[in-house]
């Protein structure tokens, strides 16, 4: 995206923005400083020691995904498609974040396993972890490129330093506060950046919206845009999906955006589990990802409607929306309202925003990959018996390690018009299969341990098959319909395979799965406690949850 270097697209800052930016980063490294000094294992590195309180595991929860991908990427499909992207929050990730918080945490925390490729070890054995070991760690290196990459991004616009500078310089902050505090660092700036992203975010919109006049001058403007009314409603999603055919496209959505995609992502994503892994207690863990769900109902109104409005009221904008050419491109839409829209001291505020967002979602990156790489891979493999000192020193070059990929698999991410394409692809690869895995070997205790390999393995050669039919004009899927058809693929081939292969398979004796799969685990081991820190009304993961699902509902009726 070399168009950011170009001189229309320099935010004019003044003295009073870098002044609030110094003093952003100020913060972020003293957050790092500070937690260092809490940090005398690997376990306090890696996961926080288990002492944290569900608002802090919930508001990390939620910040870690308020990265790259939500802030630019998001706004462009606002941009591009406009209210069928509501369908990433209200379809694609609330009902698998409160599925995760009440069936799946009381697995993961009651298990006391230290990561998702530690759990698929003692359900499956070594193969499938290793598997999903090296495709995990694989996948968050390539996402923390983006991360880094927009995080550039927005220094190259500010300063006007070349992007290789940027990207560097970008990835040495990051790396100094993960290094140092572990995810500890990691979460209590997640926590600071959440409310520095929301702080950034409301003002452009509310200055936006007035703009272009309210809503009922919003509605006009997109529906004489290109793409017309069906960028006001959220349902079918046509656009979004590539399908002409309402019903398909609906299936599309409902299925492999939110069934295997956001299953997929949520639910076994390290990334998002680490959070919750390092809460204080059961019920902590269930609650952080139902805490996450409220302020994930309510991003969209931050993040796609500033994309809709720069879609309608930035020149540059409507140019490219009417015939694909120009300087700019969707990527580019919250930047460009930023610099028509925002005075000197708000704009400082919402740069500060930005780089949060990028910084919280690479850092969530490097903190999941360290744990991963650490735990997973070469203590299992490569050092088993050391000390955990020097697998605390080992965590700690492995996320300088991660960092210097980074900067690498950035400038793949630099190929990409739309960001959101090219992270839908990734997770059809490496997310949809591995929900398909685990489910299956969850509920059913007959699931072998070569099934968890071999199915891992050919769904996601699969989801890559499909890319490549799609990538060579074989399968003509436009929009985000690629991943869509490819995480379907890679869910059905694996379901298939796990189960053909189990029946010919021995599987593993029922004692051995205590504590793994839901037939097999007392009921009192999936209960959380209601009493002491835990009780209260508010405290119930049910009763949370049921909330946020009637919440959901609601709003895919309002703007369905």
């Amino acid at each position: 995206m070399d168009v950011l270097a170009q001189e229309e697209l320099r935010l004019d800052a003044g003295a009073v923005d870098y002044v609030l930016l110094a003093l952003y980063f100020v913060f972020v490294l003293g957050i790092g400083y500070l937690a260092r000094r809490s940090v005398s294992t690997s376990l306090d590195f890696f996961l926080s020691g288990r002492a944290l309180p569900a608002w802090v595991t919930g508001l990390a929860f939620i910040a870690a995904n308020l990265g790259a991908i939500e802030i630019i990427g998001m706004s462009a499909n606002g941009a591009e498609y406009g209210m069928p992207t509501m369908h990433y929050f209200w379809v694609g990730a609330v009902p698998a974040m409160l599925f995760l918080g009440i069936v799946m945490m009381p697995f993961y925390y009651g298990s006391k396993v230290r990561s998702v490729p530690e759990f698929m070890l003692r359900r499956f054995g070594k193969p499938a972890h290793l598997v999903n070991g090296i495709s995990f760690a694989l996948a968050q290196v390539l996402i923390a490129g983006v991360n880094l990459y927009l995080l550039a991004s927005i220094v190259n616009v500010l300063l006007g330093w070349p992007l290789w500078v940027s990207v560097i310089v970008a990835a040495a902050i990051v790396l100094t506060y993960t290094a140092l505090g572990g995810l500890s660092a990691a979460i209590y700036n997640e926590v600071l950046q959440f409310f520095v992203i929301v702080a950034a975010l409301l003002p452009l919109t509310l200055v936006g919206l007035h703009k272009v006049g309210g809503w009922e001058g919003l509605v006009d403007k997109v529906s004489a845009s290109p793409g017309g009314a069906e960028q006001l409603s959220a349902w079918p999603g046509t656009e979004l999906t590539g399908f002409t055919n309402s019903f398909l496209s609906v299936l599309g959505i409902v299925f492999g955006l939110g069934f295997v995609l956001a299953f997929g992502y949520w639910t076994t994503n390290f990334v998002e589990v680490q959070r919750a892994m390092a809460s204080k207690s059961m019920s902590a863990a269930q609650r952080t990802p139902i805490i996450g769900a409220f302020p994930k109902l309510l991003i969209p109104f931050i993040v796609i409607i500033p994309g809709m409005i720069a879609g309608v009221a930035v020149q540059e904008l409507v140019v490219f929306k009417a015939t694909s050419t120009g300087n700019v491109d969707y990527n580019d839409a919250i930047l460009l309202l930023m610099r028509d829209l925002l005075p000197n001291g708000i704009l400082g505020v919402a740069l500060a925003g930005l780089l949060a967002s990028f910084m919280a979602g690479m850092a969530a990156n490097l903190s999941s990959f360290n744990t991963v790489f650490t735990y997973d891979i070469w203590q299992s493999y490569i050092k088993k018996d050391e000390s955990d000192q020097y697998y605390l020193n080992m965590g700690r070059w492995v996320t300088v390690g991660a960092t210097v990929i980074a900067i690498g698999t950035a400038f793949i991410a630099s190929g990409y018009e739309n960001l959101m394409d090219y992270l839908q692809q990734l997770f059809s690869f490496f997310n949809a299969p591995l929900f398909a895995t685990f489910i299956l070997g969850m509920f059913w205790k007959r699931m072998t341990p070569t099934a968890g390999w071999l199915g891992l393995v050919l769904g996601t050669a699969s989801a890559v098959a499909v890319f490549a039919l799609a990538e060579t004009g074989v399968l003509d899927l436009p929009g985000q319909g690629a991943s869509f058809v490819g995480a379907g693929a890679a869910f059905v081939v694996d379901i298939v395979v796990s189960v053909l292969v189990s029946i010919v398979t021995r599987p593993k004796p029922d004692e051995e799965l205590v504590g793994l799969v839901y037939s097999l685990t007392p009921r009192t081991k999936l209960k959380a406690a209601a009493s002491g820190e835990d009780a209260g009304w508010y405290r119930k993961p049910g009763l949370m949850a049921g909330i946020v699902l009637v919440i959901t509902i609601v709003l895919n009726i309002v703007f369905g």
